[in-house]
């Protein structure tokens, strides 16, 4: 693969502390993302923004508001982290499809290719710029718009499972499931509105387990050891 969207999870990059950042695991996804880079892969990356905000667990604000305070949170989440990245010699971009002064630059798939063809690692940030709609939608969004051959999925869970594997011992993983499969069994890959994006626009998905050892690099080296979502 030559281009690829990266999706973190803010609660996986928090590590054990659940809340803000644990940089050895930010560190270490940035030395892995770095090898990619060095092997003249194009990476983009998306971080939710849990490890932050939660609104929709919150009855007293209006979801609007919520959503919007959600995309402020991917922002900071994007800034911290590219911040790392270029600690450990690469080039990199935030992007956002809204203002944000001098902190980032508006999105265009022009910008992107431009940012890609000079070897830097581009971030997502803000997620589509709507209320309504999470940064599973805005992950499948920006790879289909930047044309990335797929999208990985970097979670607190290692693979697809048919439930709860942190409160079912008996889950069961799957080693390859079909998008509609995920869909129709309700499996939580992304979101509904993400996956019916990714079904209609053929995007495949790579789920595994960030905190396992050289997973991003092994995902896209064949070493995978999560779930394929096919389409």
């Amino acid at each position: 693969m030559k281009r690829v969207l990266l999706k973190l999870s803010g609660e996986a990059l928090a590590g054990d502390k659940k809340t803000g950042f644990d940089e050895p695991t930010v560190r270490d996804v940035a030395l892995q993302v770095k090898e990619l880079v060095d092997d003249g892969i194009q990476v983009g990356i998306v971080i939710g923004g849990g490890n932050f905000w939660r609104g929709r667990t919150s009855e007293n604000i209006d979801r609007t508001k919520a959503d919007q305070i959600g995309m402020l949170a991917t922002i900071m989440n994007c800034i911290y982290v590219s911040e790392i990245f270029r600690s450990v010699g690469m080039m990199t971009s935030v992007l956002t499809p809204f203002e944000c002064g001098s902190f980032t630059k508006l999105f265009s798939k022009d910008r992107v290719n431009k940012y890609f063809a000079k070897g830097f690692v581009v971030f997502f940030a803000g997620g589509t710029g709507h209320p309504y709609f999470s940064t599973d939608t805005g992950v499948v969004l920006r790879a289909i718009e930047v044309d990335a051959e797929a999208i990985l999925l970097a979670k607190a869970v290692d693979g697809v499972y048919d439930s709860d594997p942190r409160t079912n011992p008996d889950a069961k993983k799957y080693d390859e499931v079909s998008i509609n499969e995920v869909i129709e069994k309700k499996l939580q890959v992304v979101d509904l509105t993400a996956s019916i994006l990714a079904m209609e626009n053929k995007m495949p998905m790579l789920v595994f387990g960030l905190n396992e050892k050289n997973s991003i690099v092994n995902t896209i080296k064949g070493s995978f050891n999560g779930t394929k979502v096919t389409v």
